[in-house]
């Protein structure tokens, strides 16, 4: 006990030192900065702010009430990690979780390690040790390997060696960007697995990629099954029993065009018949109850 007690006073202590406008702290060069950078420091909550380069996007409000109540018992136990932006100012590098969970809880203050790093390190580092997170979804872990490539310009084997992942694990995860956005999301919500999305990635058509996404849905496909279908498509011209059917008279032009705005808006792939006498029908799929409000609210949402 008394060597944790010990460690606190020494976090406060480098605290105070921190906000000590004569002791302004901007490179690792400056005076007192090897008292602080590397060591863990306790911050009060409010001199925080979240990373503009942090890869997640989703925060499960039950998983970070189960983080809070640790917390409570516990304490943190892995500080987070910071970058110093100016006087008594930090940034997120890595630790949102623990971060959001402890203003949950009302603390003023959270245990940090502090580094100096400019925007470009700030991404990388947020990247790369995101990438390492366990419940990231695929399209978190592609979308910050796209990241890597496009904002610090790092090859996929540069990535492989920053992040300790095979160069084929590397692209297999940014094959799944080029997948359709509504599968994208379907993925991330935990509709399909990465599997099913792989599965479909050799289909380049994007609406024949939606028609087998919903097939895959609505009668819970496996992704053996998928791959079985995905290969049925690139075999054969004709339709076989179990696979998607298309319908053979031409939709209007009109039509194809709102059907794009509508997936896109309602998150799913929109069905819409039309007959001879230009009369039609929309179709909107929901998979669980809880999307079925979602949609709901949508549609209330623009009636008001």
């Amino acid at each position: 006990m008394a060597k944790a007690t010990k460690k606190q006073a020494l976090g406060r202590g480098l605290s105070a030192l921190l906000k000590d406008p004569s002791n302004d702290i901007q490179s690792a060069q400056d005076k007192n900065a090897d008292k602080v950078i590397g060591n863990i420091v306790e911050l009060d909550l409010d001199t925080i702010e979240v990373n503009p380069f942090q890869p997640r996007t989703n925060f499960s409000e039950e998983s970070l009430q189960e983080l809070a109540s640790s917390i409570k018992e516990l304490g943190i136990i892995q500080p987070i990690t910071v970058r110093k932006i100016g006087l008594n100012k930090y940034q997120l590098v890595s630790g949102e979780r623990r971060f959001r969970a402890s203003k949950l809880l009302g603390l003023e203050s959270i245990t940090a390690y502090v580094r100096i790093a400019n925007d470009q390190e700030s991404l990388e580092m947020a990247l790369v040790e995101n990438i390492q997170r366990q419940d990231l979804d695929p399209i978190e872990i592609a979308l910050s390997y796209q990241r890597l490539i496009d904002e610090i310009n790092l090859t996929q084997e540069q990535m492989s060696e920053r992040v300790g992942k095979k160069r084929s694990t590397i692209a297999n995860y940014l094959r799944l960007l080029k997948l359709d956005p509504i599968i994208q999301t379907g993925m991330r919500d935990g509709f399909i697995s990465m599997g099913h999305g792989r599965a479909l990635i050799p289909i380049e058509d994007q609406s024949i990629q939606l028609d087998i996404y919903e097939k895959i849905l609505s009668n819970k496909l496996s992704v053996r099954e998928t791959e079985h279908l995905v290969r049925g498509y690139n075999t054969s011209d004709e339709v076989q029993p179990n696979e998607v059917k298309h319908e053979s008279n031409e939709v209007p032009k009109y039509i194809k065009k709102g059907i794009a705005a509508f997936s896109e808006y309602f998150g799913h792939k929109i069905d819409v018949k039309v007959s001879k006498n230009g009369k039609g029908k929309i179709t909107i799929p929901f998979h669980s109850e809880e999307d079925f409000n979602r949609i709901k609210k949508l549609v209330q949402g623009d009636s008001k």
